[in-house]
């Protein structure tokens, strides 16, 4: 489809033109005078310019001299009842790509636009290969579809449940949870159990952007539209339409750009920065957060449509310290990745060392527990990775380090006291004595050891 604004001041022969051109699939505009057809050129980009040569108001080849100088790309046929080769050729001087006499046959008229598009057709082609070779390179990525969701606990199970219901439909959904869960793995997930597994898988993240660039990254931008902007850019949604487009930590947007998504969802149509020109998308738009965004709702500083228009369903994906029976599973899963070495065995965990990792309450989560995992393959000496391999470290000791000694020695202290009196309260029952304390029992354990107390 190409967009061609027709400039003729004779009513039935510029309605009567426009309908031919809409009859072949094309967006057309309609101008009656010179005025009216500077000023369409001026707001919006075309791809065709079908002015007469003789206006009420002035000259068509004045207008086809301006246009050419101010869209080079720009496809210009001029038409004239008044047919000179004369006319032709200062027409074609002026920039015109071709000339028309009228009155013509309406397939006449279509086999000279057809020839005249052909560039705009073949532009079309290689600007949607260029999408595609800019989602292919944004999007490329070490894949393991089946990874996303390993675990054996019962809140991963809810998680594949939901996302087993929710995938096959068009919903929006909200992802929540702690950073480095694995909210991007259950929308890939989405995606690839859903019917728009075939599009692109578009990903955003609204904390990583400068708030001057988000809008035009979300929507891209038009040639000239801010200083650097050197030419046209599609945007994000543009680049997942037929697809799905995640929105990571979508409570980092702006205001004004919270406005602007609200419409988008509502319309699925947008204009990109410093343009006129509509683009429709058809997108499933999959949203994370770690924030509370009722609490933010409640302080204006998020907002409360946008809100329930995202929260159609939500996935909620459980922090790594409430699964401790899922750190064995992934544990595997990141050993598999990272230990395979030429000409030697994959690395395997020690009773203790996997012990450890299932007591640490992992405030990075699955992504930390990854992290440790790669670095204990990288530095271990042997094929048994023993807890001094990991490098664990207690969160709150390792905190407890950067502050003074007497500080140190009375969170030490205040710590063993706590641990021991959760204990003796609860008869050496560890289960009872981790939920008082509102620890798991693997951490408790770990942290009996540490102080040098028995259960």
């Amino acid at each position: 489809m190409a967009r061609i604004l027709i400039v003729d001041d004779e009513p039935s022969v510029r309605d009567s033109l426009g309908r031919i051109v809409e009859r072949e699939g094309h967006d057309v505009a309609l101008a009656a005078d010179l005025r009216t057809g500077r000023r369409l050129l001026a707001e919006s980009a075309f791809d065709l310019l079908l002015t007469d040569i003789r206006l009420g108001d002035g000259s068509g080849l004045d207008l086809v001299a301006a246009a050419r100088q101010a869209s080079p790309a720009l496809r210009i046929v001029a038409m004239t009842a008044f047919g000179s080769v004369d006319l032709a050729v200062e027409a074609m001087r002026r920039g015109a790509d071709d000339f028309i006499e009228k009155p013509f046959q309406p397939d006449v008229l279509r086999r000279r636009l057809e020839r005249v598009l052909e560039p705009v057709r073949l532009a079309g082609r290689v600007a949607r290969l260029e999408r595609e070779n800019q989602v292919l390179r944004e999007e490329a990525f070490e894949s393991a579809p089946d990874d996303a969701l390993v675990g054996v606990s019962p809140g991963m199970a809810l998680v594949r449940d939901r996302i087993e219901r929710v995938a096959p439909t068009s919903a929006s959904v909200l992802v929540r949870g702690e950073t480095g869960t694995g909210k991007e793995l259950v929308a890939r997930t989405l995606h690839r159990l859903g019917p728009r597994a075939v599009g692109p898988f578009v990903a955003f993240n609204g904390g990583a952007v400068a708030e001057g660039l988000a809008e035009s990254e979300l929507f891209g931008h038009e040639k000239g539209a801010f200083t650097g902007a050197d030419r046209r850019r599609v945007g994000r949604f543009e680049l997942a339409d037929g697809g799905t487009l995640f929105l990571d930590e979508v409570g980092e947007l702006a205001p004004a750009l919270q406005v602007k998504l609200l419409r988008v969802l509502q319309e699925r149509r947008f204009e990109r920065v410093g343009g006129t020109a509509t683009v429709e998308v058809d997108v499933r738009v999959v949203a994370a957060t770690h924030r509370d965004l009722e609490q933010w709702v409640r302080d204006g500083r998020f907002r409360e449509d946008l809100y329930y228009r995202l929260n159609v369903v939500t996935i909620e994906v459980p922090p790594l310290r409430d699964r401790p029976d899922d750190v064995p599973v992934l544990a595997e899963l990141f050993l598999a990745r990272y230990g395979t070495r030429p000409g030697a065995p994959r690395p395997q965990l020690t009773a203790d060392s996997l012990a450890a990792l299932q007591s640490r309450p992992w405030p990075g989560n699955v992504r930390e527990l990854e992290n440790t995992l790669h670095r204990a393959c990288i530095l271990a000496r042997g094929d048994r990775l023993t807890v001094e391999d990991l490098d664990l470290r207690d969160p709150a000791a390792a905190s407890a380090e950067a502050a003074t000694g007497d500080l140190r020695a009375i969170l030490a202290r205040v710590e063993r006291d706590l641990l021991e009196r959760a204990m003796r309260e609860h008869g050496g029952n560890l289960s009872a004595a981790g939920r008082a304390l509102g620890v798991e029992r693997n951490l408790l354990r770990y942290k009996l050891r540490k102080h040098g107390l028995r259960s």
